[in-house]
């Protein structure tokens, strides 16, 4: 469960052994704050390639740390996600895997890819859809029922073989951002640079999340950027995680990866701290 799951020992390893000039800014659920240092320009994994260690899911109508249905999985070195036990109705059980430490300033790297078919039941927009969350609530504040956390996302579409559907979009739940100076009037806003990824390549993803400056890139290259991440105070749940209520920027959080429907693999998952 978040909060009580061993910090993978493999990277505690990597962080103790470590003598360069970054620090990595992780926060304890406890919210005992960890500052040790890391080497510069290395970089961390978060995925071990064996099991889900230092990983939590929440799906909707499911405990925290239930793992209904198997949803998540390792197989072979490659982290899954499937719904072949959800039966014939998906039923809006949305979810996600959450890394179990609180992050400040970083570069994410994820490699992934779309497989197979979207479950049965899926909402039509779930089609090789699913998302990188970051900046997330805690996922032990997630009600019951509460299908997604309040976040950022990078918005992961596949292609249909036809279809222009870019990949990269950040989407907005319970915040606002800075889009060329402009706060966001949409959920989701589309990436400057379209690019659309077809079939089941893999596909590298990254976030740079720094000071509030946050840029997406693709397979390396640079397709949005914006800034000043805010709670909407105006958000029902968004407003209960404000400590200061004259203060909604948006700092730290979770990151976790979307069960949304569509089948979805992970291969690397690599973090370098700011």
């Amino acid at each position: 469960m978040l909060g009580t799951t061993k910090y993978p020992l493999f990277l505690f390893a990597l962080l103790l052994l470590s003598c360069g000039e970054r620090k990595a800014h992780v926060q304890k659920e406890a919210g005992t704050a960890l500052s040790v240092e890391t080497p510069k320009d290395a970089w961390v994994p978060l995925f071990n390639g064996k099991d889900l260690e230092g990983w939590t899911m929440k799906i909707k109508g499911h405990p925290l740390g239930e793992n209904f249905g198997n949803t998540f999985r390792v197989e072979d070195g490659i982290l899954s996600v499937r719904y072949d036990a959800y039966g014939d109705d998906f039923n809006d059980r949305f979810g996600a895997l959450y890394f179990d430490r609180k992050l400040a300033n970083y570069h994410l790297k994820v490699e992934y890819r779309f497989v197979g078919d979207t479950a049965p039941g899926a909402p039509e927009w779930g089609y090789r859809d699913s998302g990188v969350q970051f900046h997330g609530q805690s996922p032990s504040t997630l009600g019951p029922d509460q299908p997604f956390p309040v976040c950022l996302e990078y918005n992961l579409h596949g292609g249909n073989g036809t279809d222009d559907r870019p990949v990269g979009a950040i989407c907005a739940n319970g915040m606002f951002v800075e889009v060329n100076g402009e706060r966001n009037t949409s959920y989701c806003t589309p990436a400057a640079v379209a690019r659309t990824f077809h079939g089941d390549q893999w596909v590298t993803l990254e976030i740079d999340v720094n000071k509030g400056r946050i840029v997406h890139f693709v397979n390396g290259e640079e397709i949005l950027r914006y800034a000043e991440p805010a709670y909407d105070p105006e958000h029902d749940i968004a407003k209960t995680l404000l400590e200061n209520k004259g203060d909604t920027a948006v700092r730290e959080g979770y990151i976790s990866l979307q069960s949304n429907s569509h089948p979805i693999d992970f291969r690397k998952i690599e973090l370098m701290a700011y």
